[in-house]
């Protein structure tokens, strides 16, 4: 795809700076002419910053690829291109959009430039699993951008390698077809290509490659050296005299030279014996894997210590005589820097060693990784294990605490993460006084698309900048493709096909930002309320608006949920997710529900007079507003708040301290609750809970645009517009 040329944006003086480009002299060819009388007075250029850009979970999908396929090219449009992508049920009920994402790159991109940044690092997740088409796809983007003097660092991320070897039995079941159905398409090493089932196409440009294979392809972003950078390494360079030379890091950038000992139960090589004694019994299943880390020096004082957090641990399936098959490795999504501090001894070693260089030498350091080196959910983790299903948001992903403190302990003082998805700040002083912060990047590929600005004002203070995509040129293109797929799965009555049917109103969004928070809403609706709200709380969340919510958080009643069936029409909530329990010997008529709902009615209306609100007003907090803010709260943290403004956020405070100090315990049979309780009691005892989480997460650490005062220890707001629930 080609793209419209930016002017000239940075003067010779300020590339030659930045090492970007070669032979700019004042004497250049290309310099402009200037005749008198000069009528308009040219722009001025846009100054190179020092400044990088992070652009993390990209989940490139080459939406005009090539399958190489002739059963399948993917669906034709009008330009004579065509359309690669996955279907818009696929993106629903994806924590990731796999073709919209396409276009909010370049937008990022584009926007970066702009405003003269010209280093970029991608945490991971650069394309989504790695396959040939998506590695050339952004491979092909980045050298445009190359062209006009950018310089991209990118670190693996678990979806790029999926595993640390080649998987030729890898693919996917929704690709879109031009009649608005699903493709399968596999890697010709599947079982149903080998069995050649007609209904899958085959082509191994959907083969998940692995490290070294993308290492070699995806070189010249930051995994081989480069002659502009004034150094690079590994943590297994050895350079004479420690002095750096392009032909010396050249020599030592392959696989063979970066490979370490990994085991089932920990690190090996010369840290397997140690490990073996704390344990007491020897390591097993031991192997030799690819490390990518790497440190760069791109601009003079700047370091970029890009760190391969991946850990494939060796697994019951590993097979020595095989040792390179995908199947023999757990992956690495949710070991990240747990299994980095017990696995991947050798790069907490290096990484003390970077910091301590870079502080004796005053370099600038950034470094990242894929994975968040603390907690991310601003330490609400615990509370959302103790009110969720088991597993829900993914807490499994939560570094323990030991984590932020072995990272803390070397000494590196930044770190950029992302993985998550999601946009926070969090930070952790060890108990020998090492200060850590984590940035957390968040995708571009999810409600709050945006990316990361950090720059180094001095030594001890970084400027950190969050900037949004809403705007991204384009992004409607596919939609006529999915009105077909709308149109296919309405007409259609297979059980299936109705199943997945979705909102066609998601296709009447204007702007990237209103597509994504649609689509976090949609991914609420058909996925995350199934999967992470226990049953009761599903139904309430998905029947109460904020009036409701209100008052039932005001009722005190003795009618029961059993009795909810005698009392209709005062609060839609029922007993179906209860388990029947033994009534007591005297009850209440279930009609006595009116009057105690009428005084707790006038309980909330005073509650939401003293906050300077109506209580009817609350009635326009829909169930699917509350469950979609929760969630985009969840994952874009203050950014979900701007886009609520403030007459939501004050009717989300007023829901917040209107609960009982201590709501009466559930009483439950099994893991259900008894149809014997207060219909008010699992409410209030849940969405306490819920409402208590919200805003933690909605009055966290700076995430938007933040300073962080490393000798000070802290992370101070840099702006006044943002909304807090505090």
């Amino acid at each position: 795809m080609t793209r419209p040329m930016h002017h000239r944006a940075a003067t010779c003086a300020a590339l030659s700076l930045l090492a970007l480009l070669a032979g700019c002299s004042p004497g250049d060819s290309d310099a402009p002419v200037v005749t008198q009388p000069v009528q308009t007075p040219a722009p001025a250029p846009v100054p190179v910053s020092t400044a990088v850009a992070f652009m993390s979970d990209v989940h490139f999908q080459n939406v005009y690829g090539d399958f190489k396929s002739s059963q399948f090219a993917g669906i034709p449009t009008k330009d004579g291109r065509n359309a690669t992508i996955r279907t818009m049920y696929a993106q629903l009920t994806s924590t990731r959009l796999f073709n919209e994402n396409y276009f909010a790159f370049y937008a990022a991109l584009d926007d970066a430039y702009a405003k003269g940044i010209r280093v970029v690092a991608l945490p991971g997740d650069y394309t989504d699993d790695a396959q040939p088409m998506n590695v050339d796809g952004i491979a092909e983007i980045m050298k445009q951008y190359q062209a006009k003097g950018m310089r991209f660092f990118i670190a693996p991320g678990n979806h790029d390698p999926v595993e640390p070897f080649d998987d030729n039995e890898a693919g996917k079941n929704d690709f879109l077809t031009k009649d608005g159905k699903e493709q399968k398409i596999y890697a010709t090493g599947n079982p149903a290509c080998i069995a050649k089932d007609p209904t899958v196409i085959c082509t191994d440009q959907v083969m998940e490659q692995g490290t070294e294979r993308l290492m070699v392809k995806m070189g010249e972003f930051g995994f081989m050296p480069n002659k502009a950078d004034l150094l690079w390494e590994t943590p297994f360079s050895k350079y004479d005299a420690g002095k750096y030379t392009y032909d010396a890091a050249l020599a030592q950038s392959g696989g063979k030279s970066r490979e370490f000992e990994i085991c089932a139960e920990g690190s090996g090589g010369s840290y397997k014996a140690a490990g073996e004694a704390k344990l007491g019994k020897a390591f097993t299943k031991c192997t030799k894997l690819i490390d990518t880390t790497y440190l760069v020096e791109p601009v003079k004082g700047l370091w970029l210590l890009s760190i391969d957090a991946n850990v494939f641990v060796p697994n019951a399936k590993f097979d020595p005589a095989n040792p390179t098959s995908f199947k023999g490795f757990d992956g690495a999504g949710n070991a990240g820097w747990n299994k980095v501090i017990t696995h991947k001894m050798f790069l907490m070693d290096y990484i003390k060693s970077v910091a301590a260089r870079a502080k004796a030498e005053g370099k600038q350091l950034m470094a990242f990784s894929h994975y968040p080196t603390m907690d991310f959910y601003a330490n609400q983790t615990q509370a959302m294990k103790d009110v969720f299903k088991s597993g829900a948001f993914q807490t499994a992903r939560v570094p323990d605490a030991s984590v932020a403190n072995a990272v803390a302990a070397t000494g590196l003082r930044l770190h950029v993460g992302g993985h998550m998805h999601f946009n926070g700040t969090n930070d952790h002083t060890d108990g020998s006084g090492n200060y850590l912060v984590n940035v957390q990047s968040p995708s571009l590929a999810v409600y709050g698309a945006a990316y990361k600005v950090v720059t180094y004002k001095d030594a001890e203070t970084i400027d950190v900048q969050t900037m949004p995509l809403s705007t991204v040129p384009r992004f409607a293109e596919l939609f006529p493709h999915y009105v077909v797929e709308n149109d296919y799965l309405k007409g259609s009555s297979v059980n299936a096909d109705v199943a997945k049917r979705w909102d066609r109103s998601i296709l009447d969004t204007r702007s990237y930002g209103e597509f994504t928070h649609q689509y976090f809403g949609e991914l609420s609706r058909l996925r995350f309320m199934d999967e992470y709200w226990p049953c009761e709380m599903k139904e309430a969340a998905m029947a109460l608006n904020g009036k409701q919510m209100l008052i039932l958080s005001q009722l005190q009643t003795k009618v029961t949920l059993a009795q909810l069936k005698d009392a209709p029409g005062i609060l839609p909530l029922s007993a179906a997710c209860a388990a029947a329990g033994t009534p007591p010997t005297t009850t209440v008529a279930a009609s006595t529900l009116a009057t105690d709902w009428q005084d707790a009615t006038v309980r909330a209306e005073r509650l939401a007079t003293a906050a300077g609100l109506r209580l009817d007003d609350f009635a326009n907090l829909t169930p699917y507003a509350f469950y979609g803010d929760f969630h985009r709260t969840v994952y874009a943290g203050e950014l979900a708040l701007r886009d609520m403004g403030q007459a939501r956020v004050n009717q989300y405070k007023v829901l917040m301290a209107a609960f009982p100090a201590s709501p009466a315990p559930i009483v439950r049979i099994g893991d259900k609750p008894s149809d014997q309780n207060p219909v008010h009691v699992p409410f209030q005892q849940q969405f306490k809970g819920v409402f208590a989480i919200l805003k933690g997460l909605g009055s966290a650490k700076p995430s938007d645009h933040f300073t962080v005062d490393l000798k000070g220890k802290k992370v101070s707001n840099a702006s006044n517009n943002g909304l807090s629930f505090n």
